[in-house]
Parts: C-alpha cells; sequence; structure tokens
C-alpha cells in the first residue's frame, strides 16, 4: 500500500480535494497560493514518486514561466508603470504580480488534480454518485480513466505494429504519416467498442434502474468520524477566516493586501495543517508499518 489516505472512506477523499481545490482556485492570498503549491508538489511525489517529480519539473515549471511571462503582455491594467513595451503599452507591477499570483494557482490546481486522480479511483466515484446521477456517473467515472488505460492501450497498438514494420519510426515520411494515421484508426475503433462495451456490460447489470441493491466495502468507520471532525474544525476556521478577509487581496487598480495580524496567521496556519494531513496521514503509516516490521 503506497497510500494510507485513499484507504478512508471515498466520501472523505472527494470532498476533502473538492474543498483544497475550490480554495487553490479562488484564494489568491501569496500565502495562500504558496502553502497550495508547496502542500501539493509534496502529495503528489509521495503519491507518484519520480515520474510526479519529473512532471512537477519539466511541466509544471515551463507552465508556471509562461503563463507569468504572458498576462504583462497582453495585460496593461495597473497604475505602477515599470516601463513601455515597443508597441507604446505599459509594462505594470499589478499585472506581473497578477500573472505570477494566477499561474501558480493554475499549477497548484493541477497538481491537486493529480492527486485527486491517483486517490479518487472509478469505483470510489460510482459509490459516492451512482445513486444520484447513474448515468452522469458513469460517463465521468469513464472519463476520469481516459488518459492512463488509453495511453497504455496506445502503447500496446504501437508495439504491436512495430513488430510488423508499420510504427511511426519505419519508413519515409509519407510512410510514417500513415502508419500513424492506422494506429490512431485502430485507437479510435478500440475507443468505440471499449465503450459500448462497458454501457452494455452496465446495462445487463441493471446499473441505474430503480430499486437496484449495490454492494461496497466502503464503510464509515470510526477513524472517518475523526477525520471528519478534525478536518471540519480546520475547515470553519479557514471559512471564519476567508469570510472576514484575511485572504483578500485586490491585483488592480493598485494592489492591496490585508496586513499580517494573529488571526491572520491561524488562518494560513489552519490551512497548511488541512493541506498537509493526508501527507502526514502518510508518514505515521509508513513509521508504523516500518516499526511492526523490526519487530517482526
Amino acid at each position: 500500500m503506497r497510500d494510507a489516505f485513499s484507504t478512508y472512506h471515498p466520501l472523505i477523499n472527494f470532498s476533502y480535494f473538492t474543498f483544497v481545490i475550490l480554495i487553490s482556485m479562488f484564494c489568491m492570498h501569496p500565502v495562500f497560493l504558496a502553502i497550495s503549491y508547496i502542500c501539493s508538489f509534496l502529495y503528489s511525489i509521495k503519491l507518484n514518486g519520480k515520474k510526479a517529480l519529473k512532471f512537477n519539473l519539466f511541466y509544471g515549471v515551463p507552465i508556471l514561466i509562461i503563463s507569468s511571462i504572458l498576462n504583462p503582455l497582453f495585460v496593461h491594467e495597473g497604475v505602477t508603470i515599470l516601463t513601455y513595451f515597443n508597441s507604446g503599452n505599459p509594462l505594470t507591477l499589478e499585472s506581473i504580480v497578477y500573472g505570477i499570483s494566477s499561474s501558480i494557482m493554475l499549477v497548484s490546481v493541477i497538481m491537486w488534480f493529480s492527486c485527486y486522480n491517483t486517490i479518487m479511483t472509478s469505483d470510489k466515484f460510482i459509490y459516492i454518485f451512482g445513486k444520484i446521477i447513474p448515468g452522469m456517473s458513469l460517463i465521468l467515472s469513464m472519463v476520469l480513466r481516459f488518459v492512463p488505460k488509453y495511453k497504455k492501450q496506445i502503447k500496446e497498438i504501437s508495439k504491436s505494429q512495430r513488430a510488423i514494420g508499420r510504427d511511426v519510426s519505419n519508413g519515409n515520411t509519407f510512410q510514417r504519416a500513415r502508419y500513424g494515421l492506422k494506429i490512431l484508426s485502430i485507437m479510435t475503433t478500440w475507443a468505440l467498442e471499449n465503450g459500448v462495451e462497458t454501457s452494455d456490460s452496465m446495462k445487463a447489470r441493471g446499473y441505474g434502474l430503480k430499486g437496484r441493491t449495490n454492494f461496497s466495502n466502503f464503510r464509515f468507520d470510526f477513524r472517518d468520524k475523526i477525520f471528519t471532525f478534525i478536518c471540519s474544525i480546520f475547515a470553519v476556521i479557514l471559512i471564519f477566516g476567508i469570510f472576514n478577509g484575511y485572504a483578500k487581496i485586490r491585483f488592480y487598480p493598485s494592489i492591496l493586501i490585508e496586513p499580517i495580524a494573529s488571526q491572520n496567521i491561524i488562518t494560513y496556519i489552519s490551512y497548511a495543517v488541512f493541506c498537509l494531513i493526508p501527507v502526514v496521514i502518510d508518514i505515521r503509516e509508513d513509521i508504523k508499518w516500518k516499526h511492526l516490521k523490526l519487530r517482526t
């Protein structure tokens, strides 16, 4: 078992990520952004190891830099003018700060969603929304599985085509393009057939019918209740702080941010602890597991 937080009740997993992602999206305060970025970075590495580190460095950092540069190039609002472009448009401090903040927010949300995709499997999603919106929950669960499943399948198709000399690495440019279209055609056919088979399979099982019972191994136990109680305390503190303006910032026409006080610090600490809870749970379980191995 690589992650202990994934063993908690699906409703807890879904509620946690929903709350964290919403806070990350709508709270543009620098302290909130820094906490969200650092915690999502750490948790993604804890979940996916070197793969997540590679993605965060080779994809996340370029996205961060490009997004930070694009905003000042196209947005010229703000009263603090630093210089002028050749076109005569001003370069303002406010547009730079907003560009950096929005790019950090974007990358943080992407990393949180990568963690969500690892923890919230399709069976968990169907367990939560299967009775409420059975059709939509099935479609969404298939969409969430799309990238990893189809990526694996296209590799298998490419290997099969390479074995008969019809891979994109064989032949001239025209032949490579034709082989690539052939692989895409096979992949599209497989995807459509897979979707139809999944739909027929679920229909044969009576999925979505009124009165249909469902078996599930998920149980809301005492551990889940403790987690809910602890997270609720931090969530209440966060919501109270946000509604009192402790996470408020204005970028245009001038930068205006709330001064740091004791109330703000409590809100920041609560948010940091809330974001680090899954990491702490995993570390605690790792220590416990190593201790048990030493005893044996």
